[in-house]
C-alpha cells in the first residue's frame, strides 16, 4: 500500500492551545484525527541556550496530500515564532483505519 498517509508532530505551550488546534484542524477537514499527548518534557536549543518546557504533543493522522494545508494552518494559529511541524509517512495500518482517514481527507474536497 503506498503512504498516502501521515503523522505530523506538533508541540504546543499548553492544553488550551492543544485543543484549539486540533478542534481546527479537525473542524477544517484536515485531519482525521489528533491525539493529545499531555506533559512531556522539551529540551532544546533556543537562541543560544539550553530551554526546558514542558509542552502537549499533538499526533495529527492526515491524507498526505493535505500537509500542506495543515501547515499553514499550524502557522497561523500557533503562539510559537518557529512551532515544531514534523511529518512522518505511514507506511502500514489497518486498511479500514486509513479507508476512515481517506473518507475523512475527501470531506476537504
Amino acid at each position: 500500500m503506498p503512504a498516502n498517509y501521515q503523522i505530523i508532530l506538533c508541540t504546543c505551550p499548553d492544553k488550551d492551545t492543544a485543543e484549539k488546534l486540533a478542534r481546527l484542524l479537525v473542524a477544517n477537514h484536515e485531519a482525521a484525527c489528533v491525539n493529545i499527548i499531555p506533559g512531556i518534557t522539551s529540551i532544546y536549543a533556543w537562541q543560544g541556550q539550553i530551554e526546558s518546557a514542558q509542552e502537549h504533543l499533538l499526533l495529527i493522522k492526515a491524507h498526505k496530500d493535505l500537509y500542506q494545508s495543515i501547515e499553514t494552518t499550524l502557522r497561523n494559529h500557533h503562539p510559537y515564532d518557529v512551532p515544531e511541524i514534523i511529518a512522518a509517512p505511514i507506511e502500514r495500518g489497518l486498511p479500514e483505519y486509513l479507508h476512515w482517514i481517506d473518507s475523512c481527507h475527501s470531506l476537504k474536497k
